[in-house]
């Protein structure tokens, strides 16, 4: 006899990646909620793991060493269902990374322009790629290192001139 289970089978993991600034932490845990999926964010569980805050991480070891660290989150460091995490900027980024995360779950892209991320970003001083005498110089540059990466994305938003909420429903819309 079969018994009926009244949970929801397993979701797979869902992951938003995009540039510093894209919204990926506060429309993650929006989009969590509505999806019923548990949040992470990746840096802030990387910190709770070492004990330091990203820009020591990246001041006393290196950036290289952080990626280390990212890659080991994504390996073995979160649940492998059910989860929406949100990716520091340059998880997805080195060699493997974004197929890593297309094998545990759907990858979606926020996008916004240049100008969009230096308003969004322009006052947090805890971002170390930024912290330099031209924000939008620098935020043009990762933009046209990484955006090649970000484009193999499952699913690719732009955010410019929308609410969260609005970005919430249209990624809702295309899942």
């Amino acid at each position: 006899m079969k018994t009926n289970d009244p949970s929801p089978p397993p979701r797979s993991n869902l992951y938003l990646v995009g540039l510093m600034g894209t919204g990926k932490t506060t429309l993650g845990k929006m989009l969590a909620k509505n999806l019923g999926m548990n949040f992470l964010d990746s840096d802030q569980e990387i910190e709770k793991a070492v004990k330091k805050n990203v820009s020591q991480i990246f001041h006393q070891k290196g950036e290289a060493h952080f990626r280390s660290l990212e890659k080991d989150f994504i390996s073995h460091g979160h649940p492998q269902e059910n989860c929406l995490v949100a990716c520091g900027g340059g998880l997805c980024i080195p060699q493997g990374m974004m197929e890593s995360l297309k094998e545990r779950g759907k990858v979606v892209c926020l996008w916004a322009s240049v100008t969009t991320l230096v308003e969004r970003t322009s006052s947090d001083k805890t971002r170390p790629l930024l912290q330099n005498t031209n924000p939008l110089s620098a935020l043009q540059e990762l933009l046209n290192q990484r955006e090649e990466r970000y484009k193999e994305a499952d699913i690719l938003i732009e955010t410019d001139n929308l609410s969260p909420v609005q970005v919430v429903e249209l990624i809702i819309s295309k899942l």
